[in-house]
């Protein structure tokens, strides 16, 4: 593989902010659903044609995608599907879990000017 580790973060921003290596891949997977041409998915998934080239290449072969000759284009398999539905799933507990970690921080904080001399 071109990259390795989770999540990868190598400068490819949604505003502001970096998007995991499963965000990319779910957002072509969501774009590649509606049977889509490269340019639609690089579009869509907010990536340059680079990037996506390289991605487009690691789904294929993890047979997420399919490209359909007859219509020159990409189509989501149910391996893909999968994926999608458990990736949905996923990003809802980790925004879950995200939302916790920032309330205990902030409380955190709370305790610790509770305990300074200040």
């Amino acid at each position: 593989m071109w990259f390795s580790g989770l999540p990868l973060r190598f400068g490819v921003f949604l505003l502001g902010s970096y998007r995991s290596r499963l965000d990319i891949i779910a957002d072509i997977l969501r774009a590649v659903s509606q049977n889509a041409k490269k340019t639609q998915i690089m579009y869509q998934a907010n990536l340059s044609y680079k990037i996506l080239t390289k991605y487009l290449s690691e789904v294929s072969r993890a047979s997420l995608i399919i490209f359909v000759e007859e219509k020159r284009c990409y189509q989501l398999t149910d391996k893909g599907q999968r994926f999608l539905e458990t990736y949905r799933k996923y990003s809802k507990y980790n925004r879950h879990v995200e939302e916790r970690l920032t309330l205990i921080k902030s409380q955190r904080k709370i305790l610790e000017a509770l305990c300074s001399s200040k």
